[in-house]
């Protein structure tokens, strides 16, 4: 049979849809996952969210608003696709054609297409992100070593915990210290806490999202409210210890000491007026022996360098086993122990 132009729209209708279903279905499952992220992220780790940075709540919340605009959106999309639709049909036998695709010409029409293309892809990136950023939650032990007692005060902050000597003698030296990327703050507590027992204040960092990276300056804020403190070591695990490297080497006046744990510097600090440990494990599997090797030229001559036999990336820090590792040939208190006299190495020097 011949077609006719008033039958377009009978032909679109009897597909049992309305004009761009796919996409809207497209759409609909971006918003789903906008919502699922962060329910999932919550539901698995909400604990550990309570105790991060805000950023991350703050994403949370961003991401499921974004999946429930999304979804309405799509509602009335839909709803009015249908409308349109069933407004032709009735109105063809009539006007006996189509009528105008629109009033947009073709070029405004696939502008208007890429734009809308490139916002969900954006949102559900955001999604993505939301699902990856989900931090490796503390363990048990990790937690319990939390608790105040008389040998060490722990004070969480919005922007860190502190690990304060208590006494009358308040502590002259201290280390403000970046986690490694998504790592629980408070997975830092083993390796962190004895330095706080031998007299030390320490500083653990709540980092933005998790990552060092989101906000490099962060040591300098931790150091200006403990301004009775005159010595001060800045490092950390992993990438909080190539972000804490470029502060130190930028702040050398300020600061007088770098600790890298499992790390190395972003680029060459080599002519920075630091006193310098890095300290790593002969299993790590993510910062290997040969990145620890080839970061030697990048640090100021004296640097002490101290390989635990045995240990992996995730000994530097309470959280379980991490994907990519190395498989450990010590036990994590035995690694732990001997990070902990490499800390303490450096820090007691710090006055000298």
């Amino acid at each position: 049979m011949r077609d006719t132009p008033g039958t377009t729209p009978q032909v679109t209708a009897a597909h049992g849809r309305p004009p761009g279903a796919p996409g809207l279905v497209a759409r609909g499952l971006v918003g789903l996952a906008l919502l699922a992220a962060p329910a999932w992220v919550v539901a698995t780790a909400g604990d550990v969210v309570a105790h991060q940075h805000r950023a991350l709540t703050v994403l949370l919340v961003v991401a499921a608003l974004a999946g429930v605009a999304v979804l309405v959106r799509v509602v009335v999309l839909a709803r009015r696709r249908s409308a349109r639709a069933v407004a032709r049909t009735a109105a063809a036998p009539a006007a006996g054609t189509s009528g105008a695709v629109g009033r947009r010409g073709p070029a405004s029409r696939v502008l208007a297409a890429t734009g809308v293309t490139v916002g969900y892809l954006v949102l559900a990136l955001l999604a993505g992100a939301v699902v990856w950023l989900r931090p490796f939650a503390a363990t048990d032990d990790a937690l319990a070593a939390l608790r105040s007692d008389d040998l060490v005060e722990v004070r969480e902050e919005s922007g860190w915990y502190a690990f304060v000597p208590p006494g009358p003698t308040s502590p002259t030296a201290g280390l403000v210290y970046s986690p490694g990327a998504r790592v629980d703050v408070r997975a830092t507590t083993a390796v962190l806490r004895p330095l706080a027992e031998a007299g030390y204040l320490v500083v653990a960092l709540k980092e933005p999202l998790g990552v060092a990276l989101t906000s490099p300056a962060q040591s300098g804020q931790a150091i200006a409210a403990y301004p009775e403190i005159g010595d001060w070591a800045v490092g950390g695990h992993s990438l909080g210890g190539v972000v804490a490297s470029t502060y130190a080497a930028a702040n050398d006046d300020l600061v007088d000491g770098l600790l890298l744990h499992a790390s190395y510097p972003m680029g060459d600090i080599s002519d920075a007026d630091l006193r310098v440990a890095s300290v790593s494990g002969s299993r790590d599997g993510l910062t290997t022996p040969a990145d620890v090797e080839a970061s030697v030229a990048d640090l100021p001559r004296g640097t002490t360098f101290t390989v635990v036999d045995g240990a992996v990336h995730a000994f530097f820090a309470d959280y379980g086993p991490q994907p990519g590792d190395g498989e450990p040939t010590v036990t994590r208190a035995r690694a732990q122990q001997e990070i902990t006299t490499a800390d303490l190495a450096l820090l007691g020097s710090l006055g000298d």
